[in-house]
């Protein structure tokens, strides 16, 4: 993803960059979806989910492009089940172990 955009010189201090989401995310997939490269579905910004900027003061996990601040995917962890919700991206590719 580009760089972001705008005044970033004091981060806000309840944000957390995109490889917090490992564990909550290992509980659901195989893969680590850090790797992943995903596609903004608000500005297009192309980047890993690593990169993607984490809040965790919602109910759940909101993570944010880093470029327009859009919210890229949400997750939510009950005792019964876990819900993860990626409307604002517009692609998720992952890569796969053992093929490169």
């Amino acid at each position: 993803m580009p760089p972001p955009q705008g005044d970033h010189t004091s981060p806000d201090p309840h944000r957390l960059d995109g490889n917090a989401l490992a564990g909550p995310l290992s509980e659901l997939f195989a893969v680590d979806l850090t790797l992943a490269t995903c596609r903004c579905a608000q500005c297009g910004a192309e980047g890993s989910v690593s990169t993607l900027h984490l809040y965790r003061r919602a109910p759940g996990l909101v993570a944010r492009c880093p470029c327009c601040e859009g919210v890229v995917l949400r997750f939510v962890r009950t005792p019964d089940a876990a819900y993860l919700d990626l409307r604002g991206s517009v692609m998720l590719e992952v890569p796969l172990p053992g093929t490169g």
